[in-house]
């Protein structure tokens, strides 16, 4: 049987023993907003294994300085990142599985100043029914 990382089966007492801490310290945490574990449906706190390593974390940056507001913002910086990260997995899983034939084409503004798809090699057709009238404008006038 394998238990997720994510999976909330830590009750407060045993995640602030697993994380070194005091339970007040983890009811804080939480209040903060820093460390959110899930509830149990009688509103306990359920912490993950994610969860204890997370208040390790925020242990560890409380250790060397860092403020909790400090350390709030590096734990939504980090969440941004890897979530950025798995969206960029996921654009590029998405371009190796389109067909090659999208790469050989080539996209160029047209005579009309429209967008046209070309092959390689090949040169947006001028517009026929273009007439350009030019008239020297007099200088000073």
């Amino acid at each position: 049987m394998d238990i997720s990382a994510d999976q909330p089966i830590f009750v407060i007492s045993v995640a602030a023993e697993l994380a070194d801490m005091h339970p007040q310290t983890l009811r804080q945490y939480d209040r903060l907003g820093i460390v959110k574990p899930s509830r149990a449906p009688g509103k306990s706190r359920r912490y993950s294994q994610r969860d204890v390593n997370m208040l390790r974390e925020v242990q560890r940056l409380s250790q060397e300085g860092v403020s909790l507001e400090g350390i709030k913002r590096i734990l939504e910086l980090e969440n941004q990142v890897a979530a950025l990260q798995s969206r960029i997995s996921e654009l590029t899983e998405e371009l190796a599985r389109r067909p090659r034939a999208v790469d050989s084409r080539i996209f160029a503004a047209g005579a009309a100043g429209d967008v046209v798809s070309l092959s390689r090699g090949q040169r947006p057709r001028p517009r026929s029914q273009a007439v350009m009238l030019w008239r020297p404008r007099a200088i000073g006038k």
